[in-house]
């Protein structure tokens, strides 16, 4: 028994040697095993030392003492042997053993070392089930990171599968995408290739006409170019005998014009000769008599002098009776002649020559005259015409009118035909006049209404360009003469008079005073001609300039100093070809449609046959719609620079 007690008291030293010091709760005791001093005891509890058996030991002495131990490795330090065994440790726990041999308390001592081993183990299976829980929670942590792994992988992969997915439906989309786009290309290249292709053809087919049309054209125009050339020729032909004819005509003539130029020539210089012989013998007689010379030169004195005062003195006369019963200066045109007696012959005059299918304005079938308006300013001009005549007739005061309007539209025209159908006389005058005038402007003004009272009938003044003096009176370059000669005009037209009709014409009536515009009661616009009007223009002066050019017949009189106008010959002019021309003219005043048609007189006289053709009517008409256009442009360009 003392033996295993020693055995498992040398094991535990050994282990304790290698484990250190340790204090076990589970025992009452607490030392360190292999201390050289020998534990304290409480005095209460101390006990006899255990006792134990002494044992030699031979063996240690057997061991130590053996040739072996003579080739020990060298050992540095003293307290260890050179395999690293420190011997003092077992010998502190021999020395330890035989104290408890030797202690009375050695079976409590072996108890509570047993316990202490007991408890140590158990704490070793505590240690090595807790490691095992641990292991066992490590091993559930990592499969629950393996399944976490697994899981992320698999969510990875299927995030993967989807991503691939979506990017294979864009790569398919965008394919399908491209493929529409090639097929919307390849479309639109077709369209473009056929519509070029059709361009091309309808080109082609355009080039062929027109190389056709520029083929007949050539054609007509060679033969017009033999025509014309066969027409020439056969000109020349019978110019060239008529030329002969004439020339053999005119060497008749001109012998007998020589000899009777002759016989006049001789005939009147013997005249000349008996003249200045009878001449010269009354002056050698008067120089020879001195009492006929001085009777002579005293007649010759008072003749002189008679034919001076008479002329000086008419002279006179005639201003004052001129001043008194003549026509103001300020008109320039007047139904009324220029002396109250003149008129009452001229009406007469004009009456008888003016035959009844020759009315003024029966050429045109309107009854205006030469006056062609638009339809509803027509017919306006004449239910005016018909108020003032009924208006003169009820002795009731006139209306004053104001026309405007672009330059050339019939405005003075239209006046002439209004008084003419309303019964009163007609006079003109321009605005332009009264600048001039200066500080006489006012007189001439009051003259002039003075002669216009005078009229049994009435009296249209018709003031044309009526702005020039009758503008506004807080214009800076308005001097004061004007400004006097306007107030002068609005004095003798303060109240409504039943002897005169005031009508202004201006083309831009807002220039006009407003004491001025107050006056008018009535405002008439003439715009450009439309084209039924100019059609109608063009006919109209057509007839004037062109048809019935030759067939005016004059005096016997005139008839023998003046050449008679060659007949101008129409070709080919028909009534399309005038109403083309009428289309092209727009913009076009009557002004202008008259000088139109007598620039086509002049190309007519111009031309070799005195003949009017369409080509030479629209090769003219071209050319003045050209100039026209021309004007309009430099009017534009000179608007714009101011």
């Amino acid at each position: 028994m003392a033996r295993a007690c020693a055995v498992g008291l040398v094991s535990a030293l050994a282990s304790a040697t290698l484990a250190g010091d340790h204090a076990y709760a589970d025992g009452p005791f607490n030392f360190p095993p292999f201390s050289s001093s020998s534990p304290s005891t409480n005095p209460s509890e101390a006990s006899p030392p255990l006792s134990m058996p002494a044992r030699e030991p031979t063996s240690r002495g057997d061991e130590s003492s053996s040739p072996s131990s003579s080739q020990r490795v060298r050992n540095d330090n003293p307290r260890t042997t050179a395999t690293g065994f420190d011997p003092e440790a077992l010998e502190r726990g021999v020395k330890a053993l035989r104290e408890i041999n030797s202690s009375p308390n050695a079976k409590k001592v072996f108890e509570v070392m047993k316990k202490q081993e007991e408890t140590r183990l158990a704490e070793l299976g505590a240690k090595k089930s807790e490691f095992q829980a641990l292991q066992a929670q490590q091993e559930t942590e990592r499969q629950r990171v393996i399944y976490e792994e697994q899981k992320k992988l698999v969510q990875q992969q299927a995030q993967t599968k989807a991503q691939m997915a979506r990017y294979e439906d864009e790569l398919a989309r965008k394919r399908m995408q491209a493929e529409n786009e090639s097929h919307r290309a390849r479309n639109q290249e077709l369209v473009k290739m056929q519509e070029e292709s059709s361009i091309r053809l309808e080109q082609a087919r355009r080039a062929t006409e027109e190389q056709i049309q520029a083929q007949r054209r050539q054609t007509e125009k060679e033969k017009a170019e033999i025509e014309r050339e066969t027409i020439r020729v056969k000109a020349m032909a019978e110019a060239e005998g008529r030329a002969h004819e004439a020339k053999l005509a005119e060497e008749v003539n001109k012998r007998m014009l020589v000899e009777r130029a002759n016989a006049e020539r001789e005939k009147w210089v013997a005249a000349i000769n008996t003249t200045f012989d009878h001449i010269g013998g009354g002056l050698r007689a008067i120089l020879t008599d001195q009492n006929k010379l001085v009777v002579a030169v005293g007649g010759a004195t008072a003749l002189a002098a008679g034919v001076y005062t008479t002329r000086e003195g008419a002279r006179v006369i005639w201003g004052y009776v001129d001043r008194i019963l003549g026509q103001p200066s300020l008109i320039r045109e007047s139904s009324r002649g220029k002396y109250p007696w003149s008129g009452v012959f001229s009406r007469g005059v004009s009456s008888l020559a003016q035959k009844p299918d020759k009315a003024p304005g029966a050429q045109n079938g309107n009854g205006f005259g030469d006056v062609i308006l638009n339809p509803s300013l027509q017919k306006r001009i004449k239910q005016l015409a018909s108020a003032t005549a009924n208006t003169k007739s009820h002795q009731a005061p006139f209306r004053n009118m104001l026309f405007y309007g672009p330059p050339g539209t019939g405005k003075t025209m239209a006046a002439r035909e209004l008084a003419r159908k309303s019964g009163l006389d007609y006079a003109l005058m321009t605005g332009g006049d009264v600048a001039p005038l200066g500080a006489q402007a006012v007189t001439k003004i009051h003259q002039l209404f003075d002669w216009a009272k005078k009229s049994q009938r009435g009296l249209l003044l018709f003031i044309d360009e009526a702005d020039a003096f009758l503008c506004e009176r807080n214009k800076t370059y308005m001097s004061e003469a004007q400004r006097s000669a306007l107030n002068a005009l609005l004095f003798r037209t303060g109240d409504q008079s039943k002897d005169i009709v005031l009508a202004l014409a201006t083309n831009r009536p807002g220039d006009l005073d407003s004491a001025v515009a107050d006056r008018i009661d009535e405002v008439l616009e003439f715009p450009l001609p439309g084209e039924d009007e100019r059609f109608k223009l063009l006919k109209l002066y057509l007839d004037k300039y062109i048809a019935k050019t030759g067939e005016k017949k004059s005096g016997w009189l005139t008839s023998l100093f003046r050449r008679q106008p060659q007949k101008i010959e129409i070709k080919g002019l028909s009534d399309d070809v005038i109403r083309e021309a009428a289309a092209k003219t727009d913009g076009f005043s009557g002004r202008e449609i008259a000088k139109l048609m007598a620039s086509v007189q002049a190309a007519v006289y111009g031309s070799k046959d005195c003949e009017l053709d369409a080509n030479l009517f629209r090769e003219v008409v071209d050319y003045k719609v050209a100039e026209h256009q021309q004007r309009r442009k430099l009017a534009g360009l000179e608007g714009n620079n101011n």
